[in-house]
């Protein structure tokens, strides 16, 4: 480790070096539950390209793992450090390059917050729509890790729609710029969309060219209370088909409402078994509110109240940020699953997990991006009870093999990391994962890249990755 140590400190400054044990571990892991960390051998906290590059050469030239890391908000383990590793911080990466109003487009450092950038595009009456839950807190490289999503999915689109070109430092320390900075581009493999959502195993992404969009007027919204789920799965269903483009389409079941009602006091009528909440930031808002009040009736909704103006759709949009927060309280810990299914099988998603909570034993709350079917099981239970962490991991799965069963997806914004690598291989199928292998291969063929994270095995010293096998080879 000391020759590590020492080669690290030629090229970045003394403050940029960590090695105190006690600092140095709490850069472990993110805030995934079930997953494993390992022990860092050193974390490197670089402001420059140059310094990340110095970091890349030292490490392959020592054959040692490195483990990019932002915020470490995720909820998979992607950023999770290994046995002996490099932990790459990014977080001081953080300046907001450029932003270009004609272009409508920002450049950015991988380190900036999610929230500093789409205030900084405010300003010149721009708008950066992905939007995560903790946008106040992730990084844009997160984001472009994972590919992260948000609530206004639904009308916006997700992380990888936004991004147009990348600066990529390869494990070998050479520099790559991929994309573009004009509206249309097509020279060539996508190599950036490549890169996002492969959870730093393939490049480490030290700058990001940003397509905006100019700002929208105020959203308003709607909040509409269901006797059950399929009645508010009915609801999303006839809002789609007849072409209504909401800003935000958001579903709590039960156990949601009423961890939110005891949690905040909101008063919501403890027989809801399903709320709606619909938002709308078109020219004419209320008018699309009517027609979306109109259909949640037709589709059952015991009452649809739309707001008047914008503190009114804040009240009515609290309860959805408050659902966290809320289970969160229920129990110890949580694990939060991350299951994207068609928006016709909404209500059968909903409904099993509901029978996989009873036949469990567990509390499982379900808030769901329900306009693009994501839906977002938070599993409750306690940690230090053995037979109940064992139920929550279980039932975790048995949600994943549902979801899978009703023509969904593991993943819909958080990423595969640790937590999904296994299911990754049942959804994919052979086939893809020999070409994924091969893909892995020839960006970081001693598999040095946040080994262990998404499909790489991880390889010892002198190790070279050995795509048909899906292993390491000699």
């Amino acid at each position: 480790m000391g020759d590590l140590i020492d080669q690290l400190r030629t090229g970045l400054p003394a403050e940029a070096v960590l090695t105190d044990p006690d600092v140095t571990g709490s850069y472990a892991k993110d805030m995934a539950g079930f997953c494993e960390a390992g022990v860092p051998a050193v974390v490197v906290l670089p402001r420059t390209v140059e310094q990340v590059q110095h970091v890349m050469r030292t490490a392959t030239a020592l054959r040692v793992p490195v483990v990019p890391q932002g915020a470490r908000t995720g909820l998979s383990g992607a950023a999770n450090a290994v046995d002996g590793c490099v932990v790459l911080s990014l977080v001081k990466m953080d300046r907001v390059l450029e932003i270009d109003p004609v272009e409508r487009i920002a450049v950015v450092e991988p380190g900036v917050v999610n929230a500093v950038l789409s205030r900084a595009v405010a300003e010149h009456g721009l708008y950066y729509p992905p939007d995560p839950s903790s946008w106040e807190q992730c990084t844009i490289g997160g984001n472009i890790g994972t590919a992260s999503g948000g609530l206004c999915c639904v009308k916006y689109g997700v992380t990888a729609e936004y991004v147009l070109g990348l600066d990529v430092v390869l494990a070998d320390g050479r520099l790559l710029t991929t994309g573009r900075r004009t509206a249309k581009g097509v020279a060539g493999y996508d190599l950036t969309r490549l890169f996002v959502g492969s959870e730093g195993s393939l490049g480490i992404v030290v700058r990001a060219v940003l397509a905006l969009k100019p700002a929208p007027p105020a959203q308003l919204a709607l909040a509409a209370e269901f006797p059950s789920v399929a009645a508010a799965c009915e609801a999303v269903r006839s809002i789609m088909a007849r072409g209504h483009a909401p800003s935000l389409l958001e579903l709590m079941d039960a156990t949601t409402v009423r961890a939110v009602n005891s949690l905040t006091r909101m008063g919501l009528p403890e027989t809801t078994e399903a709320l709606l909440l619909a938002a709308f930031d078109t020219p004419e808002p209320a008018a699309d509110l009517a027609a979306v009040a109109e259909l949640c009736r037709a589709a059952g909704a015991t009452e649809a109240v739309p707001a008047e103006d914008a503190a009114e759709s804040e009240l009515l949009l609290q309860a959805r940020r408050m659902s966290l927060p809320a289970l969160e309280r229920l129990r110890p810990a949580t694990m939060i699953d991350d299951v994207c299914v068609p928006r016709s099988r909404l209500a059968e998603m909903l409904d099993g997990t509901a029978v996989i909570a009873r036949e469990h034993g567990l509390t499982i709350g379900v808030v769901a991006h329900a306009g693009d079917g994501n839906t977002h099981p938070v599993v409750c239970f306690d940690p230090a009870d053995a037979d109940e962490a064992r139920r929550a991991r279980d039932s975790f799965d048995a949600i994943m093999a549902l979801g899978l069963e009703l023509g969904g997806t593991i993943t819909g914004e958080h990423g595969v990391g640790l937590l999904k690598k296994d299911w990754l291989v049942r959804e994919a199928g052979p086939v893809a994962m020999e070409l994924q292998r091969g893909i892995k291969a020839v960006f970081d063929p001693l598999g040095l890249l946040n080994p262990g994270k998404v499909l790489d095995p991880g390889l010892g010293p002198g190790e070279v990755l050995d795509p048909a096998a899906g292993g390491a080879g000699e």
